[in-house]
């Protein structure tokens, strides 16, 4: 293994939990605050990427492409509040998930008839489709640093967005004294569908991110899922700054057991046996980091607001 191997998995993983945190942050918020779990997340994930890739195609503008990405994820986020979860909140978990499931399969029915069942595929911005040397002979694609670095700023606008703003003031009080917020005046069903047109954007900038990098396809957000719910498992439901810690930790765990573990079981096994165990034991490696962080700190890395 090489420094500029290391380097280049570790930009990987980066790069991943970056796209983990985009979805999760979204997915936190409605979980910590409304207490609603929300299986077609993912959907709006996808939805973001039928988007982007088709305003994206007839226009010829990827930043315009995510705008409209962002916004149509939003905009179904709202209507899917509005029209269905509302009417969930009061429920038991159990009723919330049967309900977003059939919302998940509403949602891939639509898309079907909207775009067909062909997948579409989306060319990286020509700005955007050099690589960028980090150090003198590792070139690494400036899309995935382009997706770094959108990451980190969505996360510093979240943070500020909740630290020092009304609305985020709103929210964490919402987040553990419903009633006392409402009797102070506050509309909480406006205020809870706010936080849900947010996280459903943050899924649909997800869903434009990922776009040029994969297949974008009907059901593509539930594979996602499952990642997500274990990095808000892992940095605390609710927070954050949890699932930023959460997402990056899970996307470089993530790779360099994909990368690192076929290479080291290769000292001790054949090589198509070490394949096989190595991509067997990296698919285990984030599940034993969730072990790990629950045995720690059972209510995740870092509290939510008010826990």
């Amino acid at each position: 293994m090489t420094l500029v191997l290391f380097l280049e998995q570790t930009l990987n993983g980066l790069q991943q939990g970056v796209m983990l945190f985009l979805l999760a942050a979204g997915l936190t918020l409605v979980f910590g605050i409304m207490h609603l779990i929300n299986l077609a997340h993912g959907s709006l994930y996808m939805v973001g990427a039928y988007v982007t890739a088709s305003v994206t195609l007839a226009s010829g503008n990827f930043a315009i492409g995510v705008l409209a990405g962002m916004a149509a994820a939003g905009a179904t986020g709202v209507v899917i509040e509005l029209l269905a979860l509302r009417r969930l909140y009061a429920r038991d978990h159990l009723d919330q998930v049967l309900a977003t499931f059939g919302v998940i399969l509403t949602v891939n029915e639509l898309t079907k008839i909207i775009w067909g069942p062909q997948a579409l595929f989306l060319s990286t911005p020509t700005w955007l489709s050099g690589t960028i040397e980090i150090i003198p002979g590792a070139p690494y694609p400036a899309y995935r640093l382009f997706i770094i670095a959108v990451g980190l700023l969505v996360g510093i606008v979240l943070r500020h967005l909740i630290v020092n703003t009304r609305l985020g003031m709103l929210i964490r009080a919402g987040a553990t004294h419903r009633e006392m917020v409402g009797a102070m005046g506050v509309d909480i069903d406006r205020l809870f569908t706010v936080v849900f047109g947010i996280g459903a954007m943050l899924a649909g900038l997800a869903g434009a991110m990922a776009g040029p990098m994969l297949a974008i396809e009907v059901g593509m957000g539930e594979k996602i899922l499952i990642l997500t719910f274990v990095v808000i498992i892992i940095g605390g439901i609710g927070s954050v700054r949890g699932a930023l810690v959460g997402a990056l930790l899970v996307g470089v765990v993530d790779t360099y057991g994909r990368a690192f573990l076929p290479m080291i079981m290769r000292t001790f096994f054949e090589p198509s046996t070490a394949d096989s165990v190595g991509a067997s034991l990296s698919s285990m490696s984030i599940y034993v980091l969730m072990a790990v962080v629950l045995i720690w700190r059972p209510r995740g890395l870092f509290q939510a607001y008010g826990g």
